[in-house]
């Protein structure tokens, strides 16, 4: 598949081009700044723009078939992040449309399992992350109400630990004590997702 990677400058982000090239797509990695990513040069097609400026992000999506998206705020958040989920998601769908993409599988926060108890994650979040919290569930709602064809994925802790192949999928829930997942493991599930119609408007939890 031709994919679209968001985020691609993050530690998930990174590992989602590693794996999506490994599964044989074509990747297009859509960043404000590529001297990251020179490691991939010469194996994707490397754009370059504003991810919150929906002309440009339709331009990029053209002729692609998915899109892949770790994007997400660095913590501690600023200030001047704290809707930063809610108008990248405002952007995205509204590109999506636009240019005619239809699949997306995109990563969020297990801080919204509001049942989990083995961890208490809503209840976490919401002492220690309120803003995070927040975003992220104007995040679904936009992506929810699109009418695309997406899969939300919520990790717990991710950590830098290697891939492994081996973690526990649970539809609609956390998988219970789900407490750490690595990022190399979010990128082996979004690879594996994206042409699972099974999974198409799905919330999903993962953990190791």
């Amino acid at each position: 598949m031709r994919v679209v990677i968001l985020g691609a400058t993050g530690g998930t982000g990174m590992e989602l081009i590693r794996q999506s090239l490994a599964a044989g797509h074509a990747v297009t990695a859509f960043v404000r700044k590529p001297e990251s990513l020179k490691t991939f040069y010469g194996r994707i097609d490397l754009r370059t723009g504003d991810l919150l400026h929906q002309e440009t992000m339709a331009r990029v999506l053209e002729g692609h078939d998915a899109v892949l998206s770790g994007f997400g705020p660095r913590v501690p958040i600023a200030k001047s992040d704290e809707h930063l989920l809610r108008d990248f998601a405002t952007v995205l769908t509204g590109a999506m449309q636009q240019s005619g993409v239809r699949r997306a599988v995109l990563i969020s926060t297990a801080f919204l399992f509001k049942d989990s108890v083995f961890p208490p994650t809503y209840l976490l979040g919401r002492m220690l992350f309120p803003s995070v919290v927040k975003d992220s569930a104007e995040l679904e709602s936009i992506v929810q109400g699109s009418g695309l064809d997406w899969t939300i994925v919520r990790p717990p802790q991710l950590t830098d630990r290697p891939r492994t192949g081996r973690y526990r999928e649970r539809i609609g829930h956390l998988p219970r004590f789900g407490f750490k997942i690595s990022r190399a493991d979010v990128a082996d599930y979004f690879v594996k997702a994206l042409p699972k119609e099974s999974l198409v408007r799905t919330v999903v939890g993962i953990s190791n």
